[in-house]
């Protein structure tokens, strides 16, 4: 199964264009889609799931138009939204059967057999009896999966699963999504570089509503080697830095401030070269400095 996003554009009553001619072709597997807050994401990802209309633009799900099909789109769809809503005092269990229904699964020995393989396959199984408001954030990320696989759907897709999970209950989610996108398509849409990195064989970076760059993680990453340089400096050294390099992130460090340049060259011998990540490869495209380079 493929997806395909065909210059998509999403302009809000206010005048806030929050789509430009957006294009991807998404195969089967992990897809991560990466942008910082405001840059398109959630309006891309509702409009794929049906939920807001597009101005211009066509997606196609292998034979289904999305954008006129809604009805078969959502029966193959599995959504787990930014913000989701829950009622606090109905077990994950009777709410699991409660979506079942609404989904089309009648039969009551079928529907068992269902939310009891969601609930042991999200870890939940043990709290199925537990009213949802007292759910952990992390318990409800896994509860939010769990309603999204009701139905065997073949396109999922999460909106920030992991924004404000602990450390613990992120290693949880990713690696349930890792499981769950062996065979289906699943888009991943977040501001945390490291969930891409961990999960997706695919990816794309959104900002101010356009794609700014596509493709193979590992591929997209090897074209930046030998041109992102690395030097610690004096805190007030950095806007004279800033005024003469290509700065595309720093951080801070036992009092000092570690910055990273893009340069097709060493800049000077106080650099030093260091290994590219996709933490790299995301500042150097969202600050322009290695546009050059696709």
């Amino acid at each position: 199964m493929k997806l395909s996003i065909s210059n998509l554009s999403k302009t809000y009553p206010n005048g806030i264009q929050a789509l430009k001619n957006v294009s991807l072709e998404i195969p089967t597997g992990m897809f991560g889609l990466l942008g910082p807050n405001g840059a398109g994401k959630s309006t891309l990802m509702r409009t794929i799931a049906t939920l807001q209309e597009a101005d211009e633009g066509e997606i196609q799900m292998d034979e289904i138009n999305v954008l006129e099909q809604k009805d078969d789109v959502r029966k193959l769809l599995g959504y787990l939204p930014q913000e989701f809503g829950i009622y606090p005092k109905v077990s994950a269990e009777d709410m699991l059967n409660h979506i079942a229904v609404l989904k089309g699964i009648t039969k009551a020995k079928e529907r068992k057999e269902v939310v009891d393989a969601l609930m042991n396959q999200t870890n939940l199984y043990d709290v199925r009896k537990k009213n949802l408001g007292g759910f952990s954030g992390g318990m409800k990320q896994r509860f939010g999966i769990a309603q999204a696989l009701i139905g065997n759907p073949k396109l999922i897709i999460v909106d920030e699963p992991t924004a404000g999970l602990d450390p613990t209950e992120r290693n949880r989610f990713l690696n349930l999504l890792s499981e769950i996108g062996e065979n289906v398509i699943v888009i991943l849409s977040t501001h945390i570089v490291d969930d891409v990195r961990d999960l997706c064989s695919n990816m794309a970076i959104i900002d101010q509503g356009q794609v700014i760059l596509k493709g193979e993680p590992q591929e997209l990453i090897d074209k930046l080697k030998g041109k992102i340089w690395q030097k610690t400096i004096e805190r007030q050294e950095l806007e004279n830095v800033q005024a003469e390099f290509n700065v595309i992130s720093t951080r801070l460090f036992a009092g000092k401030t570690i910055i990273h340049i893009y340069s097709e060259s060493e800049p000077d011998s106080s650099f030093k070269s260091v290994e590219v990540d996709l933490q790299d490869l995301y500042f150097s495209r969202l600050t322009g400095a290695s546009n050059g380079v696709s």
